[in-house]
């Protein structure tokens, strides 16, 4: 990959290289394990650096060629994926995902609890494509313990290691919804679900769908599923940070679910988080959508579909967000991306109608539009207590200068 001097390109060499120092100092305090960063504008990369470890046990470096779990990451993807078949005139997005998952008819909201237990009514209005995508659904994820819903989720066939795709999600619609579809914002398994629509409506299978129309195109060779046997010891060990000292650790799982094996082939591939990739990829996949939706002569969705999926569609009154106890002031979402509303609001540096998104292991991207510029952090870390994000995405808008 070829890195162009930062001035060629209105941003500072000796600005930029405060990303190395200042995340080498979490890796030096003992805070984080190590990074991957990259910097990119005008579709050329500026900045693409690694420091500290991938195996911090068997002080194995860091590269640019890790791999890391990207868990969440995977959410824009796949809702590419999906209105790569919106655009195919498979679907519209006002219509009833029963239409296509039929499981979904029978689908109940939770309105309450009484002296027999749970109050169930209809859907009203019904679930839509667009609920999906927007998470607008009133699905869940099981993450917490603010409804009897997540204690169902954490007990039901998503958590399956055996079971295929088409049994969870149909396993999951047997669940009642939190809230009726389009009331509320609730970060749940509904791109999971988008998934799975993807493998219905393509008629193939949903990872085979990805190749052949995002990974393949775009040259994507790291991306995947799982890494396979000769790509293996380029996955990075995954970390969570000890609650007490806030160094990080082995990660063990939480409540009482261990990590996912990434080192083969999953039952049900999740278009939630299930994706493994590298830097460069990634890089590969926000350059396109830098590019309004097209690199190197491969358009993998269409310049006014990106635009429609990049605004926000959440109402005002559902609005500030919040995932969990964790708000998200000045952020809006789109059609499977945060979209940055109001920057001054977010308190860090950003321009309005920037947007991207996080995963589990605090990987996080973004794109740019209005200042060309996306940047990338990956790190393998299953919470986010400390700031190295905040820190990676002013560090990156410091070097700006023309």
């Amino acid at each position: 990959m070829q890195i162009l001097a930062p001035e060629s390109l209105g941003m500072s060499s000796e600005r930029l290289n405060n990303i190395k120092v200042r995340l080498g100092e979490y890796v030096d305090q003992g805070l984080a394990p190590g990074f991957v960063t990259l910097v990119g504008r005008e579709s050329e990369v500026l900045h693409f650096e690694a420091c500290g470890y991938r195996d911090a046990a068997n002080k194995l470096p860091m590269k640019r060629d890790t791999i890391f779990r990207i868990y969440s990451m995977t959410k824009p993807i796949t809702s590419i994926a999906l209105m790569q078949l919106h655009e195919r005139g498979k679907f519209q997005l006002v219509e009833p995902v029963s239409r296509y998952i039929p499981a979904f008819r029978k689908t109940k909201v939770l309105s309450g609890l009484g002296y027999q237990g749970q109050q169930l009514e209809a859907q009203n209005p019904p679930m839509t494509i667009h609920h999906l995508l927007s998470h607008t659904a009133g699905l869940s994820y099981g993450f917490y313990l603010d409804t009897p819903i997540d204690e169902m989720y954490r007990n039901s066939i998503f958590r399956s290691d055996s079971a295929s795709l088409e049994e969870k999600i149909t396993g999951m619609a047997k669940l009642p919804l939190r809230f009726q579809p389009g009331s509320g914002w609730n970060y749940s398994i509904a791109t999971d679900v988008c998934g799975y629509l993807v493998q219905a409506l393509a008629d193939m299978p949903f990872e085979d769908y990805l190749k052949a129309h995002i990974f393949h195109p775009l040259g994507m060779v790291d991306t995947d599923f799982f890494a396979p046997a000769d790509k293996i010891d380029r996955l990075a060990e995954l970390y969570q940070h000890d609650p007490l000292s806030g160094a990080f650790k082995v990660y063990k799982g939480a409540q009482g679910i261990a990590a996912q094996d990434f080192s083969k082939p999953a039952a049900a591939p999740s278009g939630g988080g299930g994706l493994v990739s590298t830097t460069a990829d990634y890089w590969r996949f926000a350059n396109a959508l830098l590019n309004e939706g097209e690199l190197d002569d491969a358009r993998i969705i269409g310049r006014k579909t990106l635009e429609f999926m990049t605004r926000n569609h959440i109402k005002a009154e559902l609005l500030p967000l919040a995932i969990g106890p964790s708000p998200m002031p000045g952020k809006g979402f789109g059609l499977g991306f945060d979209v940055i509303m109001d920057a001054a609001q977010t308190g860090v540096l950003n321009s309005d109608g920037t947007y991207g998104w996080s995963g589990a292991a605090a990987t996080n991207f973004w794109v740019d539009p209005q200042e060309q510029l996306v940047g990338i952090i990956m790190t393998q870390i299953m919470d986010n207590v400390q700031l190295f994000q905040q820190d990676f995405r002013a560090l990156a808008y410091q070097a700006l200068v023309d």
